[in-house]
């Protein structure tokens, strides 16, 4: 006689399992990559910022319901792939969250837009990767990323200016 444990679980099951775990490591990534910002710093505040960025507040706006999408886009994809693309695309998507988390380490922790612009561009990529790897499982996942990979290419184009417009910014504490 099998035991409860050995017994098929329903497909259900293991769809509530994979949004759960992405909702899980998307919050984990905010909570990480929120507690490296420094907008309040005074290094922060005397970088020479484009007349074009939007306001402190607007961040938080923005990125609640991007890593909503994200969380949701992961699970869908995550419950759909079968076996090694699973596999595949999980780490694809723990590799997107931690260059997310990592874009604020490098830009807040570091001091450095040109870090941050190294993290930036590696994250673009990876939603590249991520967004066609999805698109092999599931092309409404693969959509839902696609505001995500949006802000992210503006971000990318904000750190590019922060760079331009701060060409000697040292990491003064």
């Amino acid at each position: 006689m099998k035991s409860t444990s050995e017994s098929p679980q329903p497909a259900t099951h293991g769809k509530w399992r994979s949004h759960a775990a992405a909702a899980a490591a998307v919050a984990a990534t905010a909570v990480v990559g929120a507690r490296a910002v420094e907008a309040d710093s005074a290094w922060y505040k005397a970088l020479n910022k484009p007349p074009w960025q939007p306001p402190s507040w607007a961040f938080g706006v923005v990125w609640t319901p991007l890593y909503a999408s994200v969380a949701w886009a992961a699970g869908r994809g995550l419950s759909r792939a079968h076996d090694t693309e699973r596999s595949r695309l999980a780490a694809g998507v723990g590799v997107n969250l931690v260059l997310n988390a990592g874009w604020n380490h490098l830009f807040f922790r570091r001091r450095s837009p040109q870090a941050g612009l190294a993290g930036t561009l590696l994250l673009d990529v990876s939603n590249v990767h991520l967004i066609r790897r999805l698109a092999a499982t599931d092309r409404a996942a693969a959509a839902a990323l696609t505001p995500y990979a949006a802000w992210c290419l503006f971000a990318t184009a904000l750190n590019v200016s922060l760079v331009r417009r701060n060409p000697r910014r040292r990491r003064r504490r």
